[in-house]
């Protein structure tokens, strides 16, 4: 047993073989999805899962915020539109609260009402 020398042979893998493994298709993997199964990928997991959880509340802010200021604006429409009605409507009053168009509406709607032509008198009273 010791004069004789064994030869140990190792099996060679084809060439084909490394090259196969050597060259994988990104997109192929992405497609078949054998590459969310590399170690890699599932490390780094909760990472992923976080940044999804981060676009869904970006995403919702961004509708959230859009709705207040759309409401903003409709609400600043409405002020401005009340604001001039106000005014319309104290420059309408002032108007008819004059004294000749008191006594104009008076006569038009004949309530019989006549304006005064005497002074109005001040009564005093004597403190005895």
């Amino acid at each position: 047993m010791l004069g004789k020398e064994e030869q140990v042979e190792f099996e060679k893998e084809p060439e084909e073989s490394k090259k196969a493994k050597k060259k994988s298709n990104p997109l192929k993997d992405i497609m078949t999805g054998s590459m969310l199964a590399k170690e890699a990928v599932t490390g780094q997991l909760p990472y992923i899962v976080f940044l999804v959880f981060m676009a869904l509340v970006y995403i919702g802010n961004r509708y959230r915020t859009e709705r207040i200021v759309s409401e903003s604006t409709k609400l600043q429409k409405e002020v401005e539109n009340l604001r001039s009605e106000s005014i319309t409507t104290a420059a309408e009053l002032m108007n008819i609260s004059k004294q000749s168009e008191v006594a104009r509406m008076v006569k038009q709607q004949g309530l019989g009402l006549e304006e005064s032509v005497k002074p109005p008198q001040i009564i005093k009273k004597s403190v005895w």
